[in-house]
């Protein structure tokens, strides 16, 4: 099976747009400011899911968000994605405030989220409608060559059923990357996955960033991942998600999930998560 790299060198950048990105490689691409979601729930009320959520990315930073089950984590990512609008606060990605999904932000999302009456090759060309100006025998070439670089080449024609969950999570990010997003939304997309696989995905996805620099939002339960992955780890309180402390990881890359010195980074993340008073401290892997 090939690499994430492979995928990514599919889709670089043009020459002019790198210039561009590498003199901006500093500048905060994505602004979340004083942002608040609340629900509203027959039984319990109103839930405030997120309060008062102030975070940048630089372009071209990858950050990590880690929290208990319901701590806004995926409610963040909705917003940035377009999917959800802030009910105070603003939400800006390069300057611009975020109104509606774009091909510029995609997401990975945790279950797939495949479309169950498109076949394999109809899920990717979907994705690809959102590239203007591409023919359909191109935008059917492309979706070819995605599908063949995550190893479902032999596939294209099977229904969403009949797949494991690892390869339905394949076609999910084959369909993300072919539009060359600028950013990637990330919700625990690892999660479904074996031992085996994981471990493998983080080197690969590790060399896409070193070499592509785009920026990604990434959620994530086990602080061990988001150590190995991430610039900054960011730590979310139980709802109402609010950003408790942030880590800067400055651990060189590559990076080996199973280090000592990564170990000791998790630990100490962890532990602060403990002081925190958890109630479901036992959903956070170390």
């Amino acid at each position: 099976m090939a690499s994430l790299e492979d995928i990514f060198m599919a889709t670089a950048l043009a020459p002019e747009e790198a210039k561009v990105r590498k003199v901006t490689a500093q500048a905060q691409e994505l602004v979340l400011h004083r942002v608040s979601k609340y629900f509203h729930s027959n039984h319990q009320g109103e839930v405030r899911a997120v309060e008062d959520i102030s975070l940048s990315l630089r372009e071209g930073e990858f950050v990590c968000l880690v929290g208990p089950s319901g701590c806004g984590k995926s409610t963040l990512l909705n917003m940035v994605a377009g999917f959800l609008k802030p009910d105070s606060g603003s939400v800006t990605f390069q300057g611009k405030p975020i109104t509606a999904p774009g091909s510029d932000r995609m997401m990975v999302f945790q279950d797939a989220a495949l479309f169950p009456w498109l076949d394999v090759m109809g899920n990717v060309l979907f994705g690809l409608k959102l590239i203007p100006k591409l023919t359909g025998k191109q935008r059917r070439e492309l979706a070819t060559f995605h599908l063949r670089m995550v190893g479902l080449e032999k596939f294209t024609r099977a229904y969403i059923h009949e797949l494991s969950g690892g390869m339905r999570q394949r076609v999910s990010l084959a369909r993300a990357l072919s539009p060359n997003p600028r950013m990637l939304l990330m919700d625990e997309p690892f999660g479904s996955l074996d031992a085996l696989t994981r471990e493998q995905l983080y080197a690969d996805i590790q060399r896409i960033w070193e070499r592509h620099r785009k920026t990604i939002l990434f959620v994530t339960h086990n602080v061990r991942e988001a150590v190995c992955l991430g610039d900054r780890v960011v730590l979310l309180s139980p709802c109402p998600g609010r950003i408790q402390e942030q880590f800067v990881i400055d651990l060189p890359r590559p990076r080996n999930i199973n280090s000592v010195d990564l170990a000791e980074h998790s630990t100490a993340i962890t532990r602060a998560l403990k002081r925190y008073l958890i109630p479901d401290i036992g959903e956070v892997a170390e």
